[in-house]
């Protein structure tokens, strides 16, 4: 378990962490999420000591992680998978990890195997592609086979397979009952991996719920309605007390009713219909939509890239 009480960092005048407290549990996936500057890094270097916080503080497990006798053993994180000493090849670079921290030998050529390194062991890490070097720093987090789990941009540099391997060991280490917190910028992959979500903004705790719970309370759900009479259909649910807006291309937008009930008021008043579908925002949506406010940086969303506007 992770828990953050208080926790507040500055860098001199800059505020990057204010008073942030939330708990990450064992046994699910936990998404961390924020606009770029919003303090996720600082926090997260702030769990394994890499940064030392203003107030507050991070317990792992009841206690600092600066006071764990063999760190490697109790958590395993990946901030900075490049940070390697590119002479050395990937089986050696574990090989230190592992007598440092007294972990057995056999460990390493597990961990390689697991994140799939066996045939390149014996490589120099600065030959490595992005994805090889993001194999790697799994590898090292893995390898004292802690109960803690802390990745930021897992699947960064991976190709398909490789995001879908990442996908996989993320909840199967969740599934034996370990506490996996991870960060990313690609909604669509948290929202296929996450169960729980931290959401911070400048700084600031935005939401700690689930993904659903997250999705439905920050988004707007609605029944698209498609028929060579919007205007009759458009009466027929507001005698029903649906509230319906402009949607694209002449369609309704029927928010808050369900299908049956806007097909069931079209048989009964004999109005023709030619679509009737369900939509839902994507987490993705509701993450926009909650951070509208909090990011420091913001495209314009209406200009097309590399073209300046008058």
């Amino acid at each position: 378990m992770i828990e953050v009480q208080q926790l507040t960092k500055r860098y001199g005048p800059t505020l990057a962490v204010d008073g942030l407290s939330f708990t990450v549990e064992p046994g699910r996936v936990t998404g961390f999420l924020g606009p770029n500057g919003a303090g996720k890094s600082t926090t997260m270097r702030t769990m394994i000591g890499l940064d030392r916080p203003t107030s507050g503080r991070v317990l792992i497990d009841g206690g600092p992680y600066a006071r764990l006798r063999h760190p490697l053993r109790q958590v395993g994180a990946l901030l900075e998978a490049g940070a390697l000493h590119g002479g050395r090849t990937a089986r050696a670079h574990l090989l230190g990890l592992a007598r440092s921290n007294r972990i057995p030998v056999r460990r390493v050529d597990e961990v390689l195997d697991v994140v799939g390194l066996t045939g390149v062991a014996d490589r120099r890490t600065q030959g490595f592609s992005l994805g090889m070097t993001q194999r790697l720093g799994v590898a090292s987090a893995l390898l004292g086979d802690p109960p803690v789990l802390l990745m930021d941009e897992p699947v960064n540099g991976l190709d398909p397979e490789g995001i879908l391997w990442i996908r996989g060991l993320m909840k199967r280490l969740a599934a034996e009952g370990r506490t996996v917190f991870v960060s990313s910028h690609l909604m669509s992959e948290m929202a296929l991996t996450a169960e729980h979500l931290i959401v911070i903004g400048r700084g600031r705790l935005l939401a700690d719920t689930s993904v659903e719970q997250f999705v439905a309370r920050n988004s707007r759900a609605y029944v698209l309605v498609r028929s060579p009479e919007p205007e009759r259909m458009r009466a027929v649910l507001a005698e029903a007390g649906v509230h319906t807006d402009d949607g694209p291309d002449g369609t309704l937008e029927a928010v808050g009713a369900s299908t049956e009930t806007v097909g069931g008021l079209a048989a009964r008043h004999g109005v023709t219909v030619y679509e009737i579908s369900p939509r839902t925002a994507s987490l993705e949506d509701a993450f926009m939509q909650l951070t509208a406010t909090a990011a420091d940086h913001r495209a314009d969303q209406g200009a097309d890239e590399g073209v300046r506007r008058p």
